[in-house]
Order: structure tokens, then sequence, then C-alpha cells
């Protein structure tokens, strides 16, 4: 946790800040350990604050060693005021990007001698590049999620509910030790697998339907996302042919992915099979995004963004095509960036159309 903080404190002081306040969960957690739902962190040059509540001062002792705990019995602004007078800072980084108008007017009108310095992805830009031991926690999370997915299959029968079978596979998920689902779990099958965020539903499995399984597992405050289109019964010669458009122009985008290639690349490796068939208007969202304590992180494999990518960077890759009224397919992996290439995280078969 100090090489992050040091990292972070050099950044802050070039922006002409002598502390910085985080109050992002995600942020927090990265800089502290701290997995409590309530508390904010108050960082300067050998001080380190975690402010909470009574509720986790024992949980945030154990957690976070290197930090002062402070039990707000009261006002955060008021304590941090007192904080800051204590140590006679008066130039105060906050993250603009993650407090609403009204708190940050709040946290101004707190600190009348403060000079306040909102900044925009200053932890962000640190938790772009994964480390060893993020990366092995991203692997379990997608070890977790493909194990449970296998275990769901005997279940996605005829007649079964999309909200039974995601109900189902979060469970598998957290009983294999997954902390909770990454996010509201996708299942969506016939004409519904066309919403590329349909969440599931009452409606039940026909033969015939494409089902499309959107799901993460998080393992110890990280997530992993996975994507797999099956089908109920033989597929029909388009279920077949969009299936393995998806899946070229996925592979295809995994292919290009290394460090030093731009993010926006890697989108139109996976766009121009797509719209080289005919498909191009029905893939309407970017080819993936980058993925650690927040299932939705930059990098964004984009036609807009020219981030170039570096070894650690984790990212999902996620071509679709969408037929209103007809149905979709989307494929989706979770890689981490390497020097020479990528590395899959998410170990799920995809190289046909399972049938079910």
């Amino acid at each position: 946790m100090l090489d992050r903080i040091n990292r972070l404190l050099e950044h802050f002081n070039q922006a002409g800040c002598e502390a910085f306040y985080v109050t992002d969960p995600a942020n927090r957690f990265y800089l502290s350990g701290f997995s409590g739902t309530t508390g904010s962190l108050l960082l300067a040059r050998g001080l380190y604050c975690l402010l909470t509540d009574f509720r986790y001062t024992e949980q945030a002792a154990s957690e976070c060693p290197d930090y002062k705990i402070i039990d707000v019995t009261g006002s955060y602004n008021m304590v941090l005021a007192e904080i800051l007078k204590e140590h006679n800072l008066v130039r105060l980084g906050c993250e603009g990007d993650h407090l609403t108008y009204n708190q940050f007017s709040d946290l101004k009108k707190m600190l009348p001698g403060i000079e306040l310095k909102p900044g925009s992805g200053m932890v962000e830009h640190l938790r772009l590049c994964k480390d060893e031991n993020e990366i092995k926690h991203i692997e379990e999370a997608a070890r977790l999620a493909d194990q449970a997915f296998v275990k769901i299959l005997p279940a996605v029968n005829t007649g079964a509910a999309e909200r039974e079978i995601a109900l189902q596979l979060e469970y598998l998920m957290r009983e294999s030790g997954a902390e909770e689902s990454a996010f509201k779990i996708i299942v969506a099958s016939g004409s519904r697998s066309a919403l590329p965020h349909g969440v599931a539903s009452l409606k039940t499995l026909q033969r015939g339907d494409l089902v499309t399984f959107d799901f993460g597992a998080v393992y110890r405050g990280y997530n992993s996302d996975i994507t797999r289109t099956v089908v109920i019964g033989p597929p029909d010669a388009r279920q077949k042919e969009i299936y393995e458009i998806v899946l070229e122009a996925q592979m295809n985008a995994i292919s290009v992915i290394k460090a030093g290639v731009r993010a926006a690349d890697v989108d139109q490796a996976a766009r121009g099979i797509i719209e080289k068939k005919g498909y191009g208007p029905n893939f309407g969202h970017s080819t993936g995004h980058g993925l650690g304590l927040d299932v939705h992180e930059n990098p964004r494999l984009s036609a807009k963004d020219e981030t170039i990518l570096r070894s650690g960077m984790v990212v999902t890759v996620e071509p679709g095509i969408y037929l209103p009224g007809w149905g979709g397919v989307r494929i989706e992996d979770t890689v981490v960036v390497e020097d020479n290439g990528c590395r899959i995280l998410t170990k799920t078969p995809k190289e046909k159309l399972l049938v079910l």
C-alpha cells in the first residue's frame, strides 16, 4: 500500500497539492485495503488518515495497519478541517469526478482557509496497470465464474426462467468462494438476446432460442467479466453464421492485443470484420473496457480511445451482433496485456456455438 500512496503523492505534489482527500470506494480500497462501506482517506507526506465511524474502527485497524484510524462521530468535513489545521496543510486535492456539486460546495464551505484543488483520474491512472497480486485476484475471479458456468449448464433447459438461472449462477459463484456477483447477471434468451444489457427476466427458455450469459465474480474486491452465447436445440444456419462472425471478430481483436498497441486499433480489429460482413450497424458498443476493482475502468477499447496499451492492463474483449426481433450473439473474455501479446484469463470454451 505504501508504494501506491507514494506514487500518488508524487502525482499530487506535482499538481501543487499538500494533501489529497479520497472519497471513491474503489480508490479508497486500492490505497488502504479498507473494505468497509463508509470512510474516506486523507493523505499527505508522513500522514495517512482513515476517517470512518464506530461500526468500522476495529475492521479498519485490522485492514489498514499503515493508517491512523479516526472515529468520526459528527461531520466528516469538520474532522477533516481540524486535521488540516493541526498539520498546517492549506492546499487540498480532492476527487472532483467523484463529488457532487453539493458535496464539493459543502467541503468548500467547511474549509474556508483551504485552497481546494479538484482533480480527475489521479488514482485511476495508478490503477491502469495491475500488479502481480491484482492479476492473480482477477484470474481467480475468472476461474470462479468459469466453474459456475460449467455447473449451471444442465439447468439451461426449455421451460427454465432466465431469472431462475441467473439466481442459481450467482449462488454457484458464491458457493465456490466469490464475494458476490460482479454485476447484475444478464441472461437474455430468444429475441431478448438482442438487448446488449438484457438483465434476466421471467421469460422462459424455448427451443431454438439463443441465450446470452454475461456475468462475473468478485474475489478480494476484483472483478471478472465473461459472456457466452448458447442455443437451445440445434442452431439454424443464420444462428451459426452470426456466431462465427462474432467469434472471428473477437479472436482477431485478441490477436492484436499487446503492449504498445492503441486501444482504438483493438476496436477496429473486431469492428472491421463485423462491418465487412454487413453487420456494422448492429454492433453499437465498444469492443471492450478495462477491468479491476470496478467492472468498467479505463482504457476503453473504442474508436475514440487513443490509449497505448501497457503490460499489466486488464481488459475485456466483447464484440457482438444484435438483430432486433431476432436475437443476438456476444462473446467476451477477460485478458491481461503482456509485452508480446495477451493472456486470456477466462477459460470457458467458445470455439463452437454450444448446443444444449
